[in-house]
């Protein structure tokens, strides 16, 4: 479980193919010292398992399905991420449940300035379109934000300074790719609705059977 705070940017060092999987090797820095191996970290919203550490250096084994439903396989050396170790059991709540699972890929449409903030239009699979919720939560790439607005295949969300200085997002532009995981209260309010609806028990069902 994460929190969408993002606690290090971290630097990918090498991203290879490693027998049915991938290694991501990441320098780090703040984050690199708090976890231990075996533990989960959310790279740029996706859950990895930390498999080896050296030297700043975090290592990750990344599955084949895991890199098709996110943007790690596209990850090239230099590339900034979005770290955060996995919350405590002490630990303080300071944005939304994220459980790093990414739900889809979406691209930003635009970034512009409103005000002193910046508005990241993001395009996104119209198979989700029910899950997005004006002023609910969305993690993007890690980031937990609030969905400032809905059209008919995109939402938007704004980025004050400090979110641009201290995540990754700051450095993204139109047609960028980012990791998409709506809110999971939103998806099981979602299922359950859809259980609802199919139903098979109706007021004319309760009738027949003398109810």
């Amino acid at each position: 479980m994460f929190t969408g705070i993002i606690k290090d940017l971290g630097a990918v060092r090498r991203l290879c193919r490693a027998e049915d999987a991938y290694r991501l090797e990441i320098s780090s820095r703040r984050v690199f010292g708090d976890v231990e191996i075996g533990d989960s970290v959310a790279v740029n919203g996706v859950c990895l398992t930390l498999v080896e550490k050296n030297m700043g250096v975090m290592s990750f084994d990344v599955m084949e399905e895991t890199a098709r439903c996110s943007g790690i396989a596209g990850l090239k050396d230099g590339d900034v991420v979005n770290l955060e170790g996995a919350l405590k059991a002490n630990g303080s709540l300071g944005g939304h449940f994220v459980l790093a699972h990414v739900d889809c890929i979406g691209s930003i449409k635009e970034m512009k300035r409103q005000g002193g903030d910046f508005l990241m239009e993001i395009a996104f699979p119209m198979e989700f379109a029910h899950l997005v919720v004006e002023k609910g939560s969305v993690a993007i790439d890690g980031v937990s934000l609030t969905v400032g607005g809905v059209k008919a295949s995109a939402f938007g969300v704004y980025l004050i300074p400090h979110t641009l200085k201290s995540t990754n997002l700051g450095l993204k532009r139109a047609g960028d790719s980012v990791n998409i995981e709506f809110d999971i209260i939103g998806k099981y309010a979602a299922r359950l609705k859809s259980l609802e609806s199919g139903s098979r028990i109706t007021e004319d069902f309760l009738k027949k059977k003398g109810f």
